[in-house]
């Protein structure tokens, strides 16, 4: 009865019904569409098999999951006796699922033919009712008959509810989803393992269920919204391999099931209940963005656009919203201009203010912002733009707040997606804009601020883009808006700078008003350069020595904003002027903001106008001792102000880190490193980053630290060492306690790295730092042992600078680290720890270069794997080709038995990045990434076949590589390092084989017209390659 195939045992069940039935014939094949074999089938059995009481005795002994009181004994075995005696002939045969009652033969059979009719209109009366008693309505079947014999296919078997227990599962959806928002934990854990099953068991019946959820009126608000939500869910993924394996599962499903939860959505758009409309908006979305792309829904978008124009106003506005959230997840070519037309039609008509209701208004307005992408068209078609400009100014002056905000978001989206094309609404914006700041309240006037930032950043682009010429490649000319707002522009910023709340930086989310015009105010400062000066001295002249603790912070916020862009010539008197006051100011004041701000400020005059290439030094020997023991002390003050302190000091000692052999910092490194170390120790360190920035300080003097210093140094080893240790000991912490524990040890480890890094860079520095090597490694051993992503990644960085700094004596680690390496390179999820590991593969590899050859196995398996892998993300993949060549390079030849795996997945990862056409920026810089690793990986394994007797190897991969580099050559899109590594390849290419690549070369575009190009490069790095590269090639032609 319970055998391997489940429903196999539901149709014999029916069949023995049937027969039981007294028909005269019965000959019937029943084919079952495809059916989870692991579920059981909960039915009511009747056992007529002699000894049917002793048989119905074991069926419930051996098959407990069949209720008791579903299984019945027919005492009475001749029951029907006569009219089922043609039974006793048939053989029941079972392949697969398909399972065949076959004919047996006609003279055997002594019926009339006219009875037959009678008797197939009786049996599928009776096949009918069998089929919804033990199948319920979730199925469909066609019916065929052939002199007698009667076939039926049962369909749709994907969504038959497989036991009684989805049954009462869906029925009892509604408070499975209510106990999943229990407060009671319990309750609420197994309400989530009930919905996980019933989605694992029968994934269309789970999410019908959801949608009918979702829509019944009948149903409670907060089940409704939890349906909806998991429905969403179920259709999107951050992941990128988990969204496409949603994506897929979604396409998979039965047309008619997905018809059903479709029109479930669009039903529940006329929900009188707006969380029940609002979450249907977005699942529709979702829906929207897998199938419009599949040419799918044709008919959604006219279903939508036909419910704008419905009476009720809360069905037009869920429709608004959907069509909103639908251009957010559809791309723009996913849908016809046609249909893009209509949309905006409707998204614009409802924004008017000839609209009565206000949901609907802002429905539309922020419907517009998400569909901006789709109107290139529109907006280049001057009757079409002119008129939505219209409505959208028009709609920031409307009375409703979250409309008028509404409004400025979209005129921000608008700035950045078409600012070619809105030269001639630039004044009329301006007074919008100048009004709301002024005026209106805060969240309106972020906005309205954010326009001008989102407009600064635009011209700061195509400026650093162009140089300013736009003769030549420009497609989007400068119209310099700022510039011509300026005199304008700049008070109204200046004027935000006094609006100050009195916790700011206390909170660390905190954004307000004067903090957008400041930031703003920076952007101005990048775009304009030296004109803003002159405007804005004044006002710091004016405010910074006022009583009002707001016009003091507010002038020093000002000077600080506008460091970066203007002339070191145009600020460094202003800065000699102003360093001893703001020193002064630092521990003087009385008012943690402004001690606050003075030092973020102080931060930015050293992180812009103080180093090596600087004419005029701002810090001298003079001042420089000042500089230091004020910072030191301020990193004793509030830990708000001592976070900024740590920042100045950071930059302080970045601006030395191409000194040479002496640093001005030098007499003070002792003090500054116990003055930091200090800070961490804070009980109040875990506020405003105070710990964070202490440790990221540290790693910085440590890091520009000269020669010098290299024995304090080597003090500071054990002393963190020790600090890595005690956190090694903590145990049974909370996880509040858990957290700060995993935050201290991936600062240890990564002030571990940099101290490392430094002492291994010298021959002298690094024997004294081998004698703690050992006891290091074991640490960081340990720190694998804590489940935590951060920690895990820097402990890795740590690894890969310790085995730089071991070199070949790193081999003795291996046995013990193999492992957590594995691990590294296995760990999917937390893809960034992957891509640390394999960056830890290359360090290994140069470390012991044929001593790693024992692991490579182990290694490339894992790589290859990460490669074939859907789940791995894209990230990480350049640099596991780029690890490829540096395990080419050490191992050498020896890596010739990865060639048949490594060169088939280099050679499709190549052709997969030498196009380029209608990619966006991003894309852009991912491919350039994976070239960049292609060709590492390629030059790499020549180098490491160079002057071997297997180079011959790699001669039949030699066409498809130049053919390569030829291709993205064409495509003028590499960026200056894979140009760089680009032509490095061609050389070690023809280096490596010679005159066996010579007439391959010579008919390239990349030994000719590609090789000229980097040659007359102002790049020293890609020339310096070039010039080896042309060497390489003359020497391979001329053999």
């Amino acid at each position: 009865m319970l055998g391997a195939y489940p429903n196999a045992e539901t149709l014999k069940g029916i069949k023995m019904e049937l027969m039981d039935g007294a028909f005269r014939l019965l000959r019937v094949t029943l084919i079952v569409g495809e059916i989870d074999r692991g579920t059981i089938l909960i039915m009511h059995v009747l056992v007529i098999a002699n000894p049917a009481n002793t048989n119905a005795l074991i069926l419930k002994e051996f098959a407990p999951l069949i209720p008791e009181d579903n299984i019945t004994s027919l005492s009475r075995l001749d029951h029907n006796h006569a009219s089922n005696q043609i039974s006793e002939n048939l053989n029941v045969h079972a392949n697969g699922q398909l399972f065949k009652i076959d004919e047996f033969e006609r003279e055997k059979m002594d019926v009339l033919e006219r009875d037959l009719i009678e008797e197939k209109t009786a049996l599928e009366l009776a096949l009918k009712g069998l089929l919804q008693r033990f199948m319920g309505k979730w199925y469909s079947y066609k019916w065929y008959s052939d002199k007698g014999h009667y076939i039926v296919f049962i369909t749709n078997c994907s969504v038959i509810r497989k036991s009684a227990c989805q049954k009462s599962m869906a029925m009892e959806v509604t408070q499975i989803l209510l106990n999943a928002q229990s407060v009671d934990g319990s309750v609420r854990k197994h309400a989530e393992e009930s919905l996980k099953r019933f989605q694992e068991e029968n994934l269309a019946g789970f999410l019908l269920s959801l949608s009918g959820e979702l829509s019944s009126e009948e149903k409670p608000v907060d089940s409704r919204k939890l349906a909806g939500l998991i429905l969403k869910n179920a259709l999107d993924a951050k992941e990128q391999h988990r969204k496409f394996e949603l994506v897929q599962r979604w396409l998979s499903l039965d047309v008619g099931v997905k018809t059903q939860i479709k029109a479930f959505l669009l039903q529940t758009l006329t929900s009188p209940v707006h969380e029940a409309r609002s979450t249907a908006s977005q699942v529709i979305a979702k829906v929207a963005g897998i199938e419009l792309p599949q040419k799918q829904w044709p008919e959604l978008i006219g279903s939508l656009l036909s419910n704008v124009h419905q009476v009720p106003v809360h069905v037009k506005q869920a429709t608004l919203e959907t069509l909103g959230y639908m251009c957010e997840e559809v791309s723009p070519d996913a849908v016809e201009q046609d249909h893009v037309n209509k949309i905006l039609t409707a998204v614009v008509q409802g924004m008017n203010q000839s609209e009565g209701s206000n949901d609907v208004r802002l429905a539309a307005t922020r419907a517009l912002y998400n569909a901006l992408s789709f109107a290139q068209a529109n907006f280049s078609n001057d009757m079409e733009r002119d008129y939505i400009m219209k409505v959208v100014c028009e709609a920031t002056l409307s009375p409703e707040l979250k409309i008028r905000q509404a409004a400025f978001e979209c005129l921000v989206a608008i700035s950045s997606s078409y600012y070619e094309k809105i030269a001639p609404y630039m004044q009329d914006i301006f007074n919008i804009t100048a009004k709301a700041v002024k005026e209106d309240e805060e969240p309106v006037a972020l906005q309205a601020i954010e326009f001008w930032s989102s407009i600064c950043d635009e011209e700061i682009d195509i400026l650093e883009d162009y140089a300013g010429d736009f003769t030549g490649d420009s497609d989007i000319p400068c119209f310099y808006f700022i510039k011509k707002a300026l005199p304008a522009l700049v008070p109204m910023l200046l004027e935000t700078l006094l609006k100050q709340e009195e916790d700011q930086d206390q909170d660390e989310g905190a954004w307000n008003l004067a903090m957008a015009g400041g930031t703003c105010l920076g952007l101005v400062a990048r775009t304009v350069g030296d004109d803003i000066v002159p405007l804005v001295m004044p006002f710091i002249q004016e405010n910074i020595t006022k009583p009002d603790w707001r016009q003091r912070e507010g002038a020093t916020y000002a000077f600080g904003s506008i460091l970066e862009g203007p002339s070191p010539n145009k600020l460094t008197p202003l800065v000699n002027v102003a360093l001893n006051f703001m020193l002064t100011a630092l521990t003087n004041d009385p008012n943690n903001h402004v001690k606050d701000t003075t030092a973020w400020t102080l931060g930015r005059i050293f992180e812009f106008l103080h180093g090596s290439t600087m004419e005029t030094p701002i810090i001298t020997q003079a001042n420089c001792q000042q500089i230091i023991t004020v910072l030191l002390q301020s990193m004793k003050d509030a830990p708000n102000v001592a976070e900024k302190a740590c920042g100045a000091l950071y930059f302080l000692a970045q601006g030395y880190e191409d000194i040479g052999q002496t640093s001005p910092l030098t007499p003070f490194f002792q003090e500054t490193v116990q003055s930091l170390l200090s800070v961490t120790h804070r009980e109040d360190a875990g506020e405003s980053r105070l710990r964070t920035a202490a440790y990221e300080t540290l790693n910085e003097v440590v890091r520009c630290s000269t020669d010098e210093t290299a024995s304090l140094v080597l003090q500071l080893v054990p002393v963190i060492m020790m600090e890595l240790h005690k956190t090694l000991e903590e145990h049974n912490l909370s996880s509040e306690e858990r957290q700060k524990q995993n935050e201290l040890q991936g600062l240890l480890c990564g002030c571990l790295q940099v101290i490392i890094q430094k002492l291994g860079s010298t021959e002298q520095a690094k024997y004294g730092f081998m004698q703690y090597a050992d006891q290091i490694m074991h640490l960081f051993l340990m720190v694998f042992s804590f489940r935590s992503a951060t920690v895990h990644e820097e402990a890795m960085l740590a690894i890969g600078a310790l085995a730089y700094s071991t070199g070949p004596d790193f081999a003795k680690y291996m046995p013990e680290f193999y492992k957590y390496l594995e691990m590294g390179l296995q760990n999917f999820e937390e893809y960034q720890v992957c891509a640390v590991t394999v960056g830890v593969v290359g360090d290994i590899c140069r470390a012991l270069e044929e001593k790693v050859l024992p692991w490579c196995d182990g290694i490339m398996t894992q790589l290859l794997k990460d490669l074939s892998s859907n789940q791995m993300h894209r990230s990480v993949k350049p640099p596991i080709f780029s690890s490829f060549g540096d395990i080419a390079l050490a191992i050498g030849d020896n890596f010739e038995k990865y060639l048949m795996y490594a060169m088939p997945m280099l050679q499709s990862a190549a052709e997969l990045s030498a196009h380029t056409s209608s990619a966006d920026d991003e894309m852009i810089e991912y491919t350039n990434l994976l070239r960049n690793g292609i060709l590492e990986a390629y030059s790499g394994i020549f180098q490491g076949f160079k002057n071997s007797p297997k180079t011959q190897l790699l001669i039949p991969y030699a066409p498809h590589i130049v053919q390569f580099l030829d291709l993205i050559y064409m495509e003028k899109d590499m960026d200056d390092a894979v140009m760089k590594t680009a032509i490095g390849v061609l050389g070690d290419l023809a280096d490596t084989l010679g005159s066996n690549a010579a007439s391959l070369i010579q008919q390239s575009l990349s030994s000719k017209d590609f090789l000229n190009e980097c040659l007359s490069s102002d790049d020293h790095l890609i020339k310096e390659s070039a010039e080896w590269a042309k060497l390489a090639i003359s020497r391979a032609i001329s053999i």
